[in-house]
């Protein structure tokens, strides 16, 4: 199978790439940095997964017009193109927050969306524009919304959690319990290896995220155990933390309200639609197995 993919650069264009190769695909990578990229899309290939996009900026410095320039205008473009080309799959990387800055209860596909950042937005404006296409026969459009993506390789709020960890440093907000879900790099290789072979799965808006949720404090034991250090957990008052935050927003701590939420928010995500549409119980990897085979990169 012939596959090219936008964003190669990245971390999960990156490990999805080597995946594919190892599955003995052929794999072409198009970068979107400059404005021929037009005329270097393979027409030919049968799948175009796009992974390209502005991320979101935690530190909130970027411009709001760069997400719609990039996450919204760019993935149109795109898939005009693919519209009048050979291609037959089109595979769009949204994400959770173009429906849900925050959850209450679980996160399921039928959710009206509403972001509340630029970041979300944009991803959703490009999912309505690609929904509100009509596909030729023999094509098919999956979106994806991944939840919070990790692995080997990948750091981000998962490295400060084991640094702290690490160091012998107390976990100061267990006061916040909380269950939110994860996506290891294996099960989404895993998910986007079987939508690319399956062709009985259906058009559609898919979740992805492992099989079961953890709390940050959960979270924290398991680092402890792959770092052979013993879990220590501080329950702070809430108040006082959110007001640590704050001030992180003002002054460039590692804590801020953005970290703040993202380590200590529900954000529970269902995967039972896209189980269910490759006839599956469960992914190959538990959370837990996936979260220790990323911690344990970190040594």
């Amino acid at each position: 199978m012939k596959i090219t993919i936008t964003g190669t650069s990245g971390f999960v264009g990156q490990n999805l790439t080597n995946f594919l190769i190892g599955q003995s695909h052929q794999v072409a990578s198009l970068s979107m940095r400059n404005t021929t990229w037009i005329s270097q899309i393979d027409l030919e290939s049968d799948a175009l997964i796009h992974l390209a996009g502005k991320a979101h900026d935690t530190s909130n410095t970027a411009e709001a017009s760069e997400y719609f320039d990039i996450n919204t205008t760019l993935t149109k473009v795109l898939f005009d193109v693919f519209l009048e080309s050979n291609i037959k799959d089109f595979i769009y990387f949204s994400s959770v927050k173009a429906v849900a800055d925050t959850v209450e209860g679980v996160l399921y596909e039928e959710v009206i969306g509403r972001p509340m950042t630029p970041y979300g937005q944009s991803k959703l404006q490009a999912e309505q524009y690609l929904i509100s296409k009509t596909l030729p026969e023999g094509k098919r459009l999956l979106i994806i919304r991944p939840c919070m993506i990790h692995g080997p390789g990948n750091k981000g709020n998962l490295n400060l959690l084991y640094k702290i960890v690490n160091k012998g440093i107390p976990w100061p907000l267990a006061a916040y319990d909380n269950k939110r879900s994860f996506l290891s790099i294996d099960n989404l290789n895993f998910l986007i290896y079987q939508l690319l072979i399956n062709k009985n799965v259906k058009s559609g808006v898919y979740n992805f995220a492992d099989d079961k949720s953890l709390s940050t404090n959960e979270l924290v034991r398991l680092i402890a155990s792959a770092s052979n250090k013993q879990a220590k957990l501080w329950s702070i008052n809430k108040k006082f933390m959110d007001t640590i935050a704050i001030i992180g927003d003002k002054v460039g701590l590692p804590l801020n309200t953005e970290r703040l939420k993202k380590l200590t928010e529900n954000y529970k995500v269902s995967n039972s639609k896209i189980k269910k549409a490759l006839g599956i119980e469960n992914l190959p990897y538990s959370a837990s197995e996936g979260l220790k085979k990323t911690v344990t990169s970190f040594k």
